[in-house]
């Protein structure tokens, strides 16, 4: 390349070849984001920005269409990895809440802000409104990767985590419906086709999330490293058919993967941790490509217009929507200051404001200019002021933030049996406990424990220590009541099930 020459990119090999550079640099950068609080978002979209067009590297791309398909493919991984990770026992009480946020939310949402577009900056309708639906979708990556580490009440993560995997299926609707070149559906049949999108997606999500994990528990596969493929196999398969049948795609995969993170399937533990680690790379991924694709120099005259429109968002549209969608549920005023404050958006409205570029949609440039300047300002606002504003409205206090015990379990075809093995985390309450104190259900025993590398068979005084490796053998129909037991002592002890403190099997 000669010196001052862009580096124009236009292919997806071209474009392979630059994000393959720049991956490396983008996984320290989460070493540098969990050490200073900042949003990973931020950094990744920087990245992305300094090695683009009036950046370091003057690398000039603008394929819009490219950068869609690609988004859409990264999210669909999010949406997996945050489905996997969401509890059901969690999220069950919080789904009315949720579709009432994600349905009547998302429409308040559009409206309020769209008017705001309108009346304040002067942008036209369909402007208006294009932004307006665009912003309206909490990001899924970025409400996953803030709560888990904030120790909030599970109703609160409950709701802010359904809805951000249930919301983007409406607004999808919105945006493409915007989008269309004439005349805009009228709002009753906009209503009707999210409504049969979302019925069509939930089924198939659902259907396909239970097969998957009846077929991965029952049939044992050759090698432990294929669990993990599969189980992110099934989720896209979950994607691709409700799309395939004109319903949410990204509803459906939402929902696999929770069935699936919930079925408690083999080699869990590793399934979670390839899960994690795909996440994380589709969002660097993603991330990168939005800040290559944006023009540093044409943001400046859309800045201001992005921080009115913005302001309008976080202070009238995000809370009007969770007072109104939530008053049926007389949840506490701080637990909805909270939510309202934790509507965090990151890389998909970014990726939605792609649509009306690839539609030809007059204007459409400076929505997506609109769009990124407002997604980084308040995340850089929002994000890290959430859990402060948890500690203000003393909400989390007391919440236990010790991490589950990770179970690994592989299937003992022909015994008839199981093999669980797990490592006790330092901040387990199973620490000092007995081997007998444990009271695992007949047919489930401590077989082996490797302790300072070293393995032994225990004695029913054997006492368990942090560190410690536990190998369990449990019978077919005793599996589940096994691995709940161990969870229950790893969180409330020796006592556990006699207080009240975890599930499990009565004492004797």
């Amino acid at each position: 390349m000669e010196e001052g020459r862009p580096l124009t990119v236009h292919t997806l090999n071209e474009l392979l070849l630059v994000c393959s550079l720049v991956l490396l640099v983008a996984v320290a950068a989460v070493r540098v984001s969990s050490r200073s609080g900042l949003p990973s978002l931020l950094i990744y979209l920087g990245i992305g920005v300094a090695i683009g067009q009036d950046g370091i590297g003057n690398v000039v791309f603008d394929n819009a269409e490219l950068t869609q398909v690609i988004g859409y493919a990264a999210l669909v991984v999010i949406l997996a990895e945050g489905g996997l990770g969401t509890k059901w026992k969690e999220i069950k009480p919080a789904l009315p809440a949720a579709i009432m946020l994600s349905l009547v939310g998302v429409a308040i949402s559009v409206g309020v802000t769209a008017a705001g577009a309108h009346y304040l900056v002067g942008l036209e309708w369909r402007q208006a409104l294009l932004i307006g639906a665009v912003v309206s979708s909490t990001d899924a990556a970025a409400v996953f990767s803030v709560l888990r580490k904030v120790p909030l009440p599970p109703r609160i993560t409950g709701v802010l985590e359904a809805e951000s995997g249930f919301n983007d299926a409406p607004v999808v609707i919105l945006v493409v419906a915007f989008s269309t070149v004439g005349p805009v559906d009228e709002w009753y049949v906009l209503l009707g086709k999210i409504a049969l999108e979302l019925a069509i997606g939930a089924a198939i999500g659902l259907a396909v999330g239970f097969l998957g994990a009846y077929g991965l528990r029952h049939v044992a596969l050759p090698a432990s490293g294929l669990y993990p493929i599969a189980v992110m196999a099934i989720a896209i398969v979950a994607y691709a058919a409700g799309a395939m049948a004109h319903g949410s795609g990204f509803l459906a995969v939402y929902l696999a993967a929770m069935v699936l993170g919930n079925a408690k399937l083999p080699h869990w533990p590793a399934t979670r941790g390839f899960a994690d680690g795909l996440g994380w790379i589709a969002q660097i991924g993603m991330f990168v490509l939005l800040g290559l694709l944006v023009t540093p120099h044409e943001l400046v005259r859309d800045f201001w217009p992005a921080v009115v429109i913005g302001l309008v968002l976080t202070t009238v549209a995000r809370p009007l929507e969770v007072f109104v969608s939530l008053l049926p549920f007389r949840i506490p005023w701080q637990e909805q200051v909270l939510m309202s404050w934790a509507g965090l958006r990151g890389a998909v409205p970014i990726i939605l404001a792609t649509i009306p570029m690839v539609s030809g949609i007059e204007g459409s440039d400076r929505v997506f200019n609109i769009v990124f300047v407002l997604v980084v300002v308040y995340t850089l606002v929002q994000g890290p002021t959430l859990p402060w504003l948890a500690r203000k409205l003393d909400l989390g206090r007391g919440m236990e933030t010790a991490s589950d015990l990770g179970i690994e379990s592989a299937p003992l075809e022909k015994l008839r049996g199981h093999l669980l093995s797990f490592a006790i985390p330092p901040a387990s309450r199973m620490h000092g406990v007995e081997v007998s104190e444990l009271r695992l259900p007949p047919g489930a025993s401590v077989t082996l424990v490797v302790r300072d590398a070293e393995s032994f068979v225990p004695a029913p005084s054997t006492v368990l220590r942090r560190g410690d490796e536990l190998l369990v053998v449990a019978t077919d129909p005793v599996r589940d009541a096994a691995e709940a037991r161990l969870r229950a002592v790893a969180r409330g002890g020796k006592l556990a099930g006699w207080l009240g403190t975890g599930n499990g099997p009565a004492p004797h």
